[in-house]
């Protein structure tokens, strides 16, 4: 029995939803977070994951699963087939490390308690929140750019030709950083394996706004 506690909205929310779609793995219950509405900070939530975040994942009545990387790193050592980690260290390295760009520099910038505390504790305009968000969104994706378009081992996708924990980063980013109106033109590497992971069903349907409640567009 799988309870998965998530939101539309929410990119690592997102991650998880694609590696399950990729692993061919179906929750039996998925609980919706409504974070728009303050639904992470009840009583009966917070008793989950006392952070407050999603997405959350219970299996069989045992103990929380939580953090994006986590629990992907959960359904690799579980469901190995197909493989999101590359069987040689060095590449596991440098797929972890693609991800923990957008996973841990990027997106923490962004998600709205973040954004709450700018606005509603600094006092900061929404104006310069938005370019705070940008700022640093663009500060990853120029990274990833560089990473991506210089390394030998870079494929059809992130590492090679197959689709890895990298490439569900890379899409989260690409996908929360539209979400602020910042693209992915100037980052032409970037935008070549999105685009190719875009082709691929399993994440396709993954997209927040494929999801039920999700709006038919977004900005921020």
């Amino acid at each position: 029995m799988m309870k998965m506690f998530s939101f539309w909205r929410s990119i690592a929310s997102f991650r998880v939803r694609m590696a399950l779609n990729l692993k061919g793995v179906v929750p039996d219950e998925l609980v919706d977070i409504d974070l728009l509405k303050g639904k992470q900070r009840e009583d009966s939530f917070r008793a989950i994951n006392p952070q407050m975040v999603i997405p959350a994942l219970i299996i069989d009545n045992g103990p929380v699963m939580y953090q994006s990387m986590a629990i992907m790193e959960y359904l690799e050592e579980t469901h190995p087939k197909p493989p999101l980690l590359p069987s040689d260290p060095r590449g596991r390295a440098r797929v972890r490390g693609l991800s923990q760009i957008c996973v841990s520099d990027a997106h923490p910038m962004s998600v709205p308690r973040v954004r709450n505390y700018l606005l509603n504790d600094l006092k900061l305009p929404n104006d310069t929140m938005l370019a705070w968000v940008k700022h640093w969104q663009n500060e990853a994706l120029r990274a990833l750019e560089t990473h991506l378009a210089r390394d030998k081992e870079t494929g059809r996708y992130c590492h090679g030709d197959s689709v890895t924990i990298a490439d569900i980063c890379l899409v989260g980013q690409a996908v929360g950083s539209s979400f602020f109106e910042v693209g992915l033109q100037p980052y032409p590497t970037v935008k070549r394996i999105v685009d190719a992971c875009m082709q691929v069903e399993a994440i396709a349907k993954s997209h927040p706004l494929k999801q039920p409640g999700a709006p038919a567009s977004i900005s921020h």
